[in-house]
């Protein structure tokens, strides 16, 4: 994009951008290995396809929208077209996702084992009464604008419309209020899933709407989930179950124009959407008036600080905790009289769980497979906090919330298998061998296994309706007593101490408790004072000291307390313990949908073979292409399975006026993604003795990828490399053929790209340590003589700073003597100058990236701020070649100048990165413009 394009084609460009975005799910290209073989269960309303051997979790599934669906169709709408429901086992993530190009849904069947998160009812359960809801959101905004430009543009036509008229927050925050209505539990009732919001609350935090849309690179804000379900259900409490259903029906279709949904709740709730918003927060400030405000000091941030959570006591006097920042990575530290000692960057995690005894600590870290992208691991490592060294001790996985024994000999883990069977383990400390498997006898869920001398563990489970309890288990027979009555209460992080097991139990307000486990008796510590933190978790408890973690505005903080100051509460157990809170929400009771789940009984239902091939061929979105003087359209498709993507486009160029007719296609299901494709052009045109001449072109090109990674521990790896034969005709049109001969040429485009960097913190502009590299070499091998190599490469160090960043950049292109064509160039020539496919180009580029300013700032919901950043650069860049006289040519490019991005979030929810760019040249842009100065606007572009 020039300065100079005017403001329709930007416009059009950013649209396409948002489409683009919109397109981009959590979705793995050929992410399964071709040995699974898939079933499906196939009802009216969805198509469960799932792994051979998960029968009876896809049954669930399909039986629970069975039932669910005609229940809660009333509120929000009656279309109905069928989704396609991919059950995947191989993963550890916990998450899911709906979505439109192609129409579809995917569940990753790994549950996480904090039960204060999300909950703790069974995860296929979980997701099919959150998840479906979404697609009933996509069935019913087919409507009016949405629905033109799903005629005109597809199912990415309706998803860029839906999403640029319904908010995220509406998404997720019905499909929250789904889970809480149809369930005795949902994350609505859960006091955990509202302390983002509390903690801003207590600490006076009056963030403007679009922040907390937005977030911030430099405060804490809760994401859209909790701000969907407030007003959510705030809206259906106070206006009825159907006022969501006529407005998202209105906004979907655009009646008002410009920010439909906002005039469409004030079309059905007579207040604007402001005091809408306000109303609905201050409903559930009421709620949570007990928390204790913090009172203002000079010792408290002013900005986020950090997460420091799991502590445990090394001595009385010394704790041992992970510490997470914005501009720094994860960290295990050491915390003695109030000075932190940092022992070591955490590998990559799936959270920041670990255990410590006698100078070791465990903890489980996450590894992709090499291959296939569904499938990864969760492995255990040992650090020695005394000689920093970390060790893997299992490997190819799925273990979770580690824990040593009183000796320190033995690890327990919970084992979460791709069957879906979750068991104990208990493994050696020193290499990982497994030692034994404690039978299941009830098939319950284990979180938080902790030793109870050498022979007993306490583990908070979960049952297969979703309550929960506190267990004591037996080693040696694996027999099991419930030392809680069952509830959906969520319990988590056990810590044993002596003859006490100490653990955090859902409230309000989540609170620390104790059993003695001599009598059974059960004791609840309150929160002293609050200690200005919102909730009571992760106890640490040493002869003398109490420590335990709370939320505040500002991270997750350690309280540490005497704990002879602690008061007991003795808690008489009821036979049937106190439901969770509705926080005041009626709604969820009224409903003829309420509690639906417990009502739902697993019926056997007809499993058929799915074929892999069914409708691989799945086109769904035509995406226009506009980049002058080239504009074009593309029929993009996709199988269920996403193992096959295939394009027919259309391409015309302005210049020349040819016509481009193409088809691609990848297949990802084998271990090298097999590609193909042809092209046919008509009226490619040349100047020739003062003439035009015309020809045809017919293009054919094949070709395998081997993409490869090689993440683990702090460092994440990828290599891909490959091959294409192209084959390429040119046919002279009639006019010209007594002139010319047809000619045809093949070459090879052989090609490897590997990159490597550590993690990189949330400030971070770039990792702190990386490199990239490419190299691509094309060589004619029929036709013609011709050859082309290049190898680029950045580098990414450290700045003076922590978030700055120097990239070096150094690149090296080398053509064949005597070429008969030019290959394209990817060749990055020294910015500011027209660039040239020369002969030999050398180039080496030096960048110097730092943040200027956290705006946090935006303008009338449509573009917010949040941060800008800047580069000062020099580029050389050294060429030769010959000139047409045959004489040799040689030349230096070299450049300096500034470039300013703007990381901006658009319609308070798409992320885009832009910038300016000012050029100096040092030498005359000998194949381009006159002049030393250029400016330049930077559209967005990724590096790794």
């Amino acid at each position: 994009m020039s300065k100079h394009t005017p403001l329709y084609i930007s416009l059009l460009l950013l649209s396409l951008l948002l489409l683009t975005t919109t397109l981009t799910k959590a979705q793995e290209f050929g992410g399964n290995p071709p040995s699974i073989k898939w079933n499906q269960v196939n009802t009216k309303s969805a198509r469960v396809i799932f792994p051979t051997g998960l029968d009876s979790a896809a049954e669930e599934v399909a039986n629970i929208i069975m039932r669910m669906n005609r229940a809660i169709q009333p509120t929000i709408g009656y279309k109905q077209k069928q989704i396609s429901i991919v059950l995947q086992n191989q993963t550890t993530i916990a998450n899911a996702y709906v979505g439109l190009a192609p129409f579809r849904s995917e569940f990753f069947l790994t549950p996480e084992q904090n039960s204060f998160d999300i909950g703790s009812l069974p995860w296929a359960k979980q997701l099919a009464i959150h998840e479906f809801r979404h697609v009933q959101q996509y069935n019913n905004f087919d409507v009016g604008f949405s629905r033109v430009l799903r005629i005109l543009f597809g199912e990415g036509g309706q998803a860029l419309g839906n999403d640029l008229a319904i908010p995220n927050w509406f998404f997720e925050g019905d499909a929250v209020f789904n889970e809480t209505l149809v369930s005795d539990q949902g994350r609505g009732r859960l006091p955990w899933f509202f302390n983002g919001y509390r903690a801003l609350w207590a600490a006076s935090k009056d963030y403007s709407w679009m922040k907390l849309r937005n977030g911030s690179y430099r405060d804490y804000t809760p994401d859209w989930y909790p701000t969907g379900y407030m007003l959510v259900s705030y809206g259906r409490e106070k206006y009825g179950d159907l006022f969501w259903k006529k407005v998202t029906q209105d906004a979907a279709a655009y009646k008002g124009g410009f920010y439909p949904l906002e005039r469409a709740i004030k079309k059905y709730s007579g207040e604007d959407f402001l005091h809408f918003r306000n109303d609905a927060l201050d409903h559930y400030k009421k709620i949570f008036t007990d928390d204790k405000k913090v009172d203002e000091s000079p010792n408290i941030p002013r900005h986020f600080e950090a997460d420091r959570e799991y502590p445990a006591y090394i001595n009385d006097s010394t704790l041992i905790y992970m510490k997470s920042t914005y501009d720094h990575l994860p960290v295990f530290v050491i915390k003695t009289g109030g000075k932190e000692k940092k022992i070591s960057v955490r590998s990559v995690s799936l959270d920041n769980h670990f255990d410590y005894h006698a100078g070791k600590v465990v903890y489980a870290s996450y590894r992709p497979d090499l291959r296939w992208n569904y499938r990864d691991y969760s492995e255990l490592r040992v650090l020695d906090i005394n000689t920093y060294k970390e060790r893997r001790i299992t490997k190819n996985t799925k273990y979770f919330a580690p824990s040593f024994s009183p000796d320190g000999k033995t690890i327990v883990a919970v084992q979460e298998a791709a069957t879906g069977k979750c068991d104990i383990h208990l493994l050696n400390a020193e290499d990982g061998r497994l030692i034994k498997i404690l039978p299941n006898k009830d098939k319950l869920f284990f979180t938080y296994p902790k030793f109870y001398g050498n022979e007993k563990l306490i583990s908070a489970v979960r049952t297969e309706k979703g309550e929960m309890s506190m267990a004591e288990i037996d080693i040696n027979t694996g027999d099991v007593k419930y030392l809680l009555p069952f509830s959906y209460r969520p319990v988590a992080f056990p810590t044993v101490k002596g003859s006490y097991v100490y653990y955090s139990e859902s409230g309000p307000p989540d609170d620390l408790y104790a059993i003695d486990l001599t009598n059974k008796k059960i004791y609840r510590l309150p929160n002293p004072d609050n200690h200005g933190t919102i909730g009571y978790y992760q106890a640490a408890i040493s002869d003398t000291r109490l420590a335990w973690v709370g939320f505040t505005a500002n991270g997750y903080k350690i309280t540490e307390i005497n704990s002879k100051s602690v008061e007991w509460l003795e808690v008489k157990v009821a036979d049937t313990p106190s439901p969770l809170p509705d926080m005041g929400i009626t709604a969820l009771k009224r409903d003829s949908a309420s509690d639906l789940l417990a009502t739902i009984n697993d019926q056997s239902l007809p499993i058929t073979k799915y074929h892999k091939s069914y409708h691989l061929f799945n086109f769904h979105s035509l995406i226009p292409n506009i980049n002058d003087p080239n504009y074009g359209i593309a029929l993009s498709g996709e199988n269920v399975l996403n193992t096959f993507q295939s394009q027919l486009a259309f391409d015309y160029n302005r210049d020349e006026g040819y016509k481009q007719i193409g088809f691609d296609a990848i297949y990802g299901a084998l271990f090298p993604y097999l590609s193909g494709g042809v092209d046919y052009t008509i009226d490619r045109r040349g100047f020739y003795k003062g003439g035009n001449i015309f020809w045809n072109e017919t293009d054919l090109h094949g070709g395998l990828e081997f993409p490869l990674n090689f993440s683990q521990g702090k460092n994440i790896t990828g290599l891909a490399f490959g091959s294409d034969l192209y084959y390429s005709q040119s046919n002279f049109q009639q006019a010209f053929r007594s002139l010319f001969s047809d000619r045809s040429y093949a070459y090879l485009n052989n090609y490897v790209s590997f990159s490597n960097h550590i993690q990189q913190a949330k400030q971070n502009i770039y990792p702190r340590l990386g490199e990239s590299i490419s190299l691509n070499y094309k060589t004619a091998i029929s036709g013609l003589s011709a050859n082309q190599f290049l190898a680029d490469g950045n580098f990414f160090l450290p700045g003076f700073l922590i978030n700055h960043n120097i990239v070096i950049n150094a690149a090296h292109q080398q053509k064949g003597e005597g070429n008969v064509i030019d290959f394209s160039n990817d060749f990055p020539f020294s910015r500011g100058y027209q660039a040239e496919n020369l002969h030999n180009m050398n180039k080496l580029g030096a960048n110097y990236h730092f943040p200027i300013a956290y705006p946090d700032a935006g303008v009338a919901n449509t573009i917010y701020f949040l941060r800008v950043r800047g580069n000062l650069f020099y580029d050389y860049t050294r060429a030769t070649d010959v000139t047409i006289s045959g004489a040799p040519f040689k030349g230096n490019f070299r450049s300096t100048g500034a470039e300013i991005y703007f990381d901006t979030q658009w319609f308070n929810q798409v992320p885009i990165s832009f910038g300016f760019r000012y050029s100096y040249l040092q030498d005359p842009d000998i194949f381009g413009y006159t002049g030393r100065n250029r400016f330049e606007i930077i559209v967005p572009v990724t590096v790794f």
